[in-house]
Protein backbone atom coordinates (compact mmCIF):
# COMPACT_ATOMS: atom_id res chain seq x y z
CA UNK A 1 0.00 0.00 0.00
CA UNK A 2 1.28 3.07 -1.04
CA UNK A 3 0.99 6.27 0.99
CA UNK A 4 1.92 9.88 1.90
CA UNK A 5 2.49 10.44 5.66
CA UNK A 6 3.00 13.59 7.33
CA UNK A 7 4.76 14.24 10.76
CA UNK A 8 4.07 17.59 12.86
CA UNK A 9 6.19 18.48 15.84
CA UNK A 10 3.73 21.48 17.06
CA UNK A 11 4.88 24.71 18.11
CA UNK A 12 4.09 28.28 17.97
CA UNK A 13 7.35 29.50 17.08
CA UNK A 14 9.08 26.69 15.42
CA UNK A 15 6.80 23.59 13.94
CA UNK A 16 8.48 20.90 12.67
CA UNK A 17 6.87 18.90 9.77
CA UNK A 18 8.68 16.03 7.62
CA UNK A 19 6.78 14.38 4.36
CA UNK A 20 7.55 11.16 3.69
CA UNK A 21 6.29 8.50 0.97
CA UNK A 22 6.06 4.74 1.79
CA UNK A 23 5.00 2.09 -0.89
CA UNK A 24 5.45 -1.28 1.19
CA UNK A 25 8.55 -1.83 2.79
CA UNK A 26 10.14 1.87 0.86
CA UNK A 27 10.17 4.75 2.50
CA UNK A 28 11.71 8.09 0.47
CA UNK A 29 11.74 11.04 1.73
CA UNK A 30 9.65 13.68 0.30
CA UNK A 31 10.24 16.99 2.34
CA UNK A 32 11.02 18.53 5.62
CA UNK A 33 11.60 22.05 7.31
CA UNK A 34 10.10 23.85 10.01
CA UNK A 35 7.57 26.97 9.88
CA UNK A 36 8.34 29.99 11.79
CA UNK A 37 6.19 32.88 13.28
CA UNK A 38 7.70 35.82 14.43
CA UNK A 39 7.97 36.94 18.56
CA UNK A 40 7.28 40.53 17.43
CA UNK A 41 3.68 39.25 15.96
CA UNK A 42 0.68 38.77 18.29
CA UNK A 43 -0.54 34.85 19.06
CA UNK A 44 -3.18 35.35 17.17
CA UNK A 45 -1.66 36.50 14.25
CA UNK A 46 0.89 33.70 14.76
CA UNK A 47 -1.71 30.92 14.88
CA UNK A 48 -2.91 32.41 11.56
CA UNK A 49 0.29 31.95 9.84
CA UNK A 50 0.85 28.80 11.20
CA UNK A 51 -2.83 27.99 9.74
CA UNK A 52 -1.61 29.34 6.42
CA UNK A 53 1.04 27.34 6.31
CA UNK A 54 -0.69 23.98 7.68
CA UNK A 55 -2.81 24.78 4.96
CA UNK A 56 -0.78 24.76 2.12
CA UNK A 57 1.39 21.49 3.24
CA UNK A 58 -1.58 19.79 3.05
CA UNK A 59 -2.24 21.18 -0.36
CA UNK A 60 1.22 20.25 -1.58
CA UNK A 61 2.06 16.70 -0.41
CA UNK A 62 -1.98 15.16 0.18
CA UNK A 63 -0.90 13.50 3.43
CA UNK A 64 -2.55 10.11 3.83
CA UNK A 65 -1.79 10.59 7.57
CA UNK A 66 -0.65 12.98 10.18
CA UNK A 67 1.63 11.83 13.01
CA UNK A 68 1.54 14.18 15.71
CA UNK A 69 3.42 14.89 19.00
CA UNK A 70 1.44 14.45 22.32
CA UNK A 71 1.88 17.94 23.99
CA UNK A 72 4.43 17.19 26.38
CA UNK A 73 3.93 19.86 29.77
CA UNK A 74 7.44 20.70 30.49
CA UNK A 75 8.15 23.42 32.96
CA UNK A 76 6.20 26.49 31.44
CA UNK A 77 2.16 25.87 31.46
CA UNK A 78 2.38 29.05 29.50
CA UNK A 79 4.13 27.19 26.82
CA UNK A 80 2.55 24.09 27.07
CA UNK A 81 -1.17 25.74 26.61
CA UNK A 82 -0.13 27.56 23.71
CA UNK A 83 1.41 24.70 22.06
CA UNK A 84 -2.34 22.93 22.81
CA UNK A 85 -3.90 25.44 20.78
CA UNK A 86 -1.81 25.35 17.84
CA UNK A 87 -2.23 21.71 17.92
CA UNK A 88 -5.92 22.80 17.68
CA UNK A 89 -5.75 24.56 15.21
CA UNK A 90 -3.63 21.57 13.37
CA UNK A 91 -5.95 19.06 14.71
CA UNK A 92 -9.06 21.73 12.86
CA UNK A 93 -7.11 21.65 9.76
CA UNK A 94 -7.11 18.17 9.01
CA UNK A 95 -10.29 17.37 10.08
CA UNK A 96 -11.46 19.48 7.49
CA UNK A 97 -9.37 18.05 4.79
CA UNK A 98 -10.37 14.86 6.24
CA UNK A 99 -7.29 13.53 6.49
CA UNK A 100 -6.61 11.28 9.69
CA UNK A 101 -4.63 12.18 12.52
CA UNK A 102 -2.82 9.79 14.65
CA UNK A 103 -1.00 11.26 18.17
CA UNK A 104 2.14 9.92 20.16
CA UNK A 105 4.20 10.32 22.85
CA UNK A 106 7.74 11.36 22.79
CA UNK A 107 8.53 8.11 24.51
CA UNK A 108 6.88 5.91 21.24
CA UNK A 109 8.49 7.89 18.86
CA UNK A 110 11.86 7.48 20.50
CA UNK A 111 11.12 3.41 20.70
CA UNK A 112 9.86 3.07 17.52
CA UNK A 113 12.30 5.22 15.47
CA UNK A 114 15.43 3.93 17.61
CA UNK A 115 14.13 0.95 19.71
CA UNK A 116 14.81 2.61 22.91
CA UNK A 117 12.16 4.94 24.53
CA UNK A 118 14.80 6.63 26.63
CA UNK A 119 16.93 7.27 23.57
CA UNK A 120 18.74 10.76 23.66
CA UNK A 121 17.55 13.47 20.99
CA UNK A 122 21.11 12.86 19.14
CA UNK A 123 20.68 9.00 18.58
CA UNK A 124 17.14 9.63 17.14
CA UNK A 125 18.52 12.02 15.32
CA UNK A 126 21.11 9.79 13.78
CA UNK A 127 18.52 6.96 13.24
CA UNK A 128 16.12 9.41 11.26
CA UNK A 129 19.33 10.07 8.93
CA UNK A 130 19.90 6.62 8.89
CA UNK A 131 16.57 5.35 8.08
CA UNK A 132 16.01 7.70 5.19
CA UNK A 133 19.30 7.32 3.76
CA UNK A 134 20.34 11.28 3.99
CA UNK A 135 23.54 12.57 4.12
CA UNK A 136 23.36 14.30 6.97
CA UNK A 137 21.19 14.56 10.23
CA UNK A 138 18.14 16.81 9.03
CA UNK A 139 17.96 20.14 10.66
CA UNK A 140 16.84 21.94 12.11
CA UNK A 141 15.79 19.69 15.80
CA UNK A 142 12.38 20.67 14.75
CA UNK A 143 12.26 18.89 11.71
CA UNK A 144 14.15 16.25 12.49
CA UNK A 145 11.91 15.10 15.70
CA UNK A 146 8.45 15.70 12.65
CA UNK A 147 10.18 13.07 10.62
CA UNK A 148 10.54 10.57 13.56
CA UNK A 149 6.99 12.10 13.91
CA UNK A 150 6.04 10.47 10.54
CA UNK A 151 8.30 7.28 10.32
CA UNK A 152 6.24 6.49 13.83
CA UNK A 153 3.64 6.63 12.05
CA UNK A 154 4.06 4.65 9.54
CA UNK A 155 2.99 1.46 11.23
CA UNK A 156 -0.20 3.00 11.67
CA UNK A 157 -1.96 3.40 8.17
Amino acid sequence: MSSTILGIDPGFGRMGFGAIHVDGVIVRLIDYGVITTKSTETFDERLVQIAEDIRALLKEHKPDLIGIEKLFFGKSSTTAMRVSEVRGVVRLLCAEAGVPIVEFTPAQIKKTTTGDGKATKQGMQKMVQHLLQLKNIPKPDDAADALAIALTAVGMR
